[in-house]
This record gives C-alpha cells, sequence and structure tokens, in this order.
C-alpha cells in the first residue's frame, strides 16, 4: 500500500477501504456498501470480523472483552460508548462478548472482565482490566495513542 492511503475496514459490511491520509474519516463512505465509514461508536466483533479489524485497520483498534451478566461491563457501557464515538476519528472501538466468544477471548488470555485492550496492527500494545469513568479512559488512550 502506498504511503499516502491509509486502510479502514468498514464496521458494516467489512470490506477494508484504502482513504487518503489525512482525510475527513467522518465523510468517508465505504466503496462496497457505500455506508459511513464511522459507526458512531463501538462495533460488536465476532471471531469472524476481529482479525480482520485489529490487522487492517491502520487506526489503533481498543477492545472491550465484556459480558451481559456482568455489572461492571453493564455500568462502564455508555461511557465506553461516548468515548468511542468522540475518539472514533482516532481510534477503531470494538466490543467482545467475551460469553459469545470464548476463543476470542481465551486467545487473549482474558482472566477477568472489563478487559480493555488496544491493539496496532495485530499487536497488543496495552491492556487494563476493570472498569473506568470516561476521563480515565480517554487518558488511557491517549497515553497509548501510535501515529496512522
Amino acid at each position: 500500500m502506498s504511503e499516502d492511503r491509509i486502510e479502514i475496514v468498514c464496521p458494516h459490511c467489512g470490506a477494508i477501504n484504502r482513504v487518503p491520509r489525512g482525510a475527513d474519516l467522518g465523510a468517508g463512505k465505504c466503496g462496497r456498501c457505500h455506508q459511513a465509514l464511522l459507526a458512531g461508536g463501538p462495533v460488536a466483533a465476532t471471531e469472524e470480523s476481529f482479525d480482520r479489524f485489529v490487522a487492517r485497520n491502520e487506526l489503533p483498534v481498543v477492545v472491550d472483552f465484556w459480558a451481559a451478566w456482568c455489572g461492571p461491563c453493564r455500568a462502564m457501557a455508555p461511557v465506553y460508548e461516548r468515548v468511542a464515538a468522540r475518539l472514533e476519528k482516532e481510534f477503531r472501538f470494538l466490543k467482545v462478548d467475551a460469553e459469545a466468544e470464548p476463543r476470542l477471548a481465551a486467545r487473549y488470555q482474558i482472566r477477568s472482565i472489563p478487559t480493555l485492550m488496544i491493539l496496532h496492527k495485530g499487536k497488543v500494545i496495552a491492556q487494563r482490566a476493570g472498569a473506568s469513568d470516561g476521563t480515565s479512559l480517554e487518558a488511557w488512550l491517549r497515553q497509548h495513542k501510535v501515529a496512522a
């Protein structure tokens, strides 16, 4: 891929889109399904879609491993959604239901939930367990931001 383009995975159809570096992602549309390249919040990921999002997005990918029965997960969900909507031009945000996707949770050795993880180009660059408020979550993300 040329240096002047980055890859972004469509949150709706999973197509890999090549967009000019520095382009306004908020205005971008998928070349396959013609929907917005930004979802307005976190995208639910399955084992099938996860690898594509993690390996083929130029932006760092933030993953929330959660479960429906987990009180702290439910409490943090609206915070995660607000932060995702605010920072979606800098990060891609995924949610993985650890109970529905046990092999994915096992691959990343998820021992407690919620667990947040930042990956870039397929590699884990940061991880933390436990619920967060919006201010500390944003600070943590900015601390581990990588240049796209």
